[in-house]
């Protein structure tokens, strides 16, 4: 039952094949046996989360058709929950508990969800292989030797180990693709603006954005028809029209445009992504798309960009933490400054410190205009090319990452981390919606192939996603029960 996805689940729900509470119980069972070798969770709400499942038992008894009600979900460690802790992966927000919840989360338990519990990430999100959290690295369940990807890792391991039936992961740089693609998941990262930001604890915020992790592209549809919309307590919030994200998921793809970009198939791919990439794209061309090869000439500026733009973000952002008012604070500081110095230093973690001084120096005079107004001007360049692109093709179609998940502990060079996210990042600085979907295998690891849309075409790119997923069976592969150990 486990195995199933949010769509099925809440079909048998409804027939009375299963309850809430006894699926809630079932998945905290299995978190409770295999978490320690995944560490996919870094708090469980069993109590929470069997009271919620016997409300929505009686909910559904009476008639209640929501999708979502009694259906076990997971939230990144980023979104604040009301009486829950939440750490977002740092020393800092250890021991925090929120006093309100998430926009996000509230919209989720008014749909009738069950908290499980809160899932591992990246310290404060910044990370490529989540083995920047305080917490431990999570475990990548296809081979626990394997990082699962960062920084919405501890999300992407669950759903792929079934220890959720769906998880809310953020997407700043590829953080809710990049681990989709290394977990053999599904990830969409919505436009900027379609989803409510209010109470996720920011990194970048004119980059951040919520969406979902999840077994296929029909649950992150119902997901969507949930969390996606304007919110007042959000300035952020696009006020676009929701669409009913489910409704056109059964689409023919025939006509459809489908732009490669040529810059995503270059040095530095390897070979099996390739493979499987072009495999995808002839089964789009049998459903009736025609392929067509698009220019992004700006794409290898992406990355110097973002590194400046998030990195000058966060600093701002995180310098709330001092010590003063919430979060961890040193031992018997002698002043005010050294309770400050002390407090960051022994708080924040290594990658963290390091991106907070690098946005601090890309935002101290003389370097502003050398460095951040440059890399804004960039991403202008960026969304252009995007622009351009979209005139003659629906979507553009390529690899979510240059290579499947690469071992724990392989990659220490801050740079070459930063690099992990090449494919993904110019659509966060031009502020689309992107999709990763399984598509194939390296090895035994799955390989992910992104799907980009127009700015607030998410519906377009859940139907082009749940098409591909009508017609192959990447998306119902499943990890081993040793996880390959």
């Amino acid at each position: 039952m486990l195995e199933k996805t949010v769509a099925e689940l809440s079909k048998a729900l409804r027939s009375r094949e299963v309850s809430s509470v006894e699926l809630t119980q079932a998945y905290l069972e299995k978190i409770a046996t295999v978490n320690e070798r995944l560490n996919t969770y870094i708090t469980t709400c069993d109590e929470l989360a069997l009271k919620q499942a016997a409300k929505a038992d009686r909910l559904i008894a009476d008639g209640n058709q929501n999708p979502l009600l009694g259906i076990p979900i997971a939230h990144k460690d980023i979104f604040c929950t009301k009486n829950i802790k939440t750490t977002c992966g740092s020393k800092m927000l250890e021991n925090f508990v929120s006093p309100y919840d998430a926009t996000i989360v509230s919209k989720l338990n008014k749909a009738g969800a069950v908290t499980l519990g809160k899932t591992n990430m990246d310290e404060f999100a910044m990370g490529s292989s989540n083995e920047t959290s305080y917490f431990g690295s999570v475990k990548n369940p296809w081979d626990t030797n394997k990082v699962p990807g960062g920084s919405s890792g501890g999300s992407a391991a669950a759903v792929a180990a079934d220890l959720c039936a769906i998880a809310t992961g953020t997407d700043t740089g590829g953080s809710i693709r990049q681990p989709a693609s290394f977990c053999g998941v599904t990830g969409l990262k919505p436009s900027y603006g379609r989803v409510s930001r209010w109470g996720m604890i920011a990194f970048a915020s004119s980059l951040d954005q919520a969406g979902p992790i999840s077994k296929s592209a029909e649950d992150a549809a119902i997901l969507m028809n949930v969390i996606a919309g304007a919110d007042n307590l959000d300035s952020t919030s696009s006020g676009t029209p929701v669409v009913d994200y489910t409704l056109n998921l059964n689409d023919p793809l025939h006509g459809l445009k489908i732009g490669v970009p040529k810059q995503h198939f270059t040095e530095g791919l390897s070979a099996d992504v390739e493979e499987s990439i072009r495999l995808s794209l002839k089964q789009f061309e049998k459903l009736g798309a025609s392929i067509t090869q698009v220019d992004l000439p700006n794409n290898h500026l992406s990355v110097p960009a973002y590194y400046v733009v998030a990195p000058a973000e966060a600093s701002a952002n995180l310098s709330r933490y001092d010590g003063v008012r919430y979060g961890f604070r040193c031992d018997n500081p002698i002043d005010l400054e050294d309770m400050y110095m002390r407090t960051r230093s022994e708080g924040f973690g290594s990658e963290v410190k390091r991106r907070i001084m690098v946005g601090t120096y890309a935002l101290s005079a003389g370097y502003y205009d050398a460095y951040y107004q440059k890399a804004q001007k960039i991403r202008r360049l960026i969304k252009n090319d995007f622009d351009a692109a979209f005139e003659t093709v629906d979507v553009i179609v390529g690899p979510t990452s240059p290579h499947t998940a690469f071992s724990l502990g392989a990659t220490t060079d801050p740079v070459k981390m930063y690099l992990e996210d090449i494919y993904t990042i110019a659509v966060n600085l031009a502020g689309l919606p992107g999709i990763s979907i399984p598509a194939g295998f390296g090895g035994n690891l799955p390989i992910g192939m992104q799907i980009i849309g127009k700015e607030f075409a998410e519906a377009k790119l859940l139907n082009v996603a749940h098409q591909y997923q009508q017609v192959t069976e990447w998306h119902k592969s499943k990890p081993s029960e040793n996880f390959g150990e």
